[in-house]
């Protein structure tokens, strides 16, 4: 999971449904962790594209995945929730321009599976700076010179209601305990 919106008790009138209204304070939310008030969404706002021309590509060290299989993933899941609680993860959406169309970069891993970058948070971790965190890990520069990821919204929350593959964007009325 990722930042989110939750709904709350400083809502609209209308008996306790509704958005939150603008201005009320950062409410709890399942991990404990307080988000900021909704803002009002610009979609009309402009994002700066940049040529893929601007940005430099080389090779790294492959990295591996922490377990050997999927079913060995979801083990490690199960152990790791009862120490640490909710799982969360974050990706990355990296946009560049290119023949006169926006394009998504993604990460090929063997010859037929691609990915968005990034990966789990460590306990605790800002969403922000883990996905900054894991971006530098996973893109950054080996030389040493300092990345400067702008992160600039969140576009989307995922939960897994189960030590299972399925997630969805919502949490199922049915969990009280998303993994």
């Amino acid at each position: 999971s990722s930042t989110g919106m939750k709904q709350d008790s400083n809502v609209n009138a209308g008996g306790g449904h509704g958005w939150p209204r603008r201005g009320s304070q950062a409410q709890p939310h399942l991990d404990g962790s307080k988000f900021p008030p909704s803002q009002p969404v610009n979609v009309n706002r402009p994002i700066n594209l940049y040529p893929l021309t601007n940005y430099t590509f080389g090779t790294k060290e492959p990295l591996f995945e922490k377990d050997p299989s999927v079913p060995a993933r979801f083990q490690r899941m199960r152990e790791e929730f009862e120490k640490i609680g909710m799982r969360r993860s974050v990706e990355g959406v990296l946009l560049v321009h290119e023949h006169g169309l926006p394009h998504v970069l993604l990460l090929q891993l063997g010859t037929t599976f691609f990915k968005l970058p990034g990966g789990e948070l460590n306990a605790g971790e800002d969403e922000v700076e883990g996905l900054k965190r894991l971006l530098t890990e996973t893109l950054g520069r080996q030389d040493g010179i300092k990345q400067d990821w702008i992160v600039e919204d969140t576009i989307g929350n995922w939960w897994r209601p189960n030590f299972e593959p399925p997630q969805y964007p919502y949490i199922p009325p049915h969990i009280t305990k998303p993994k």
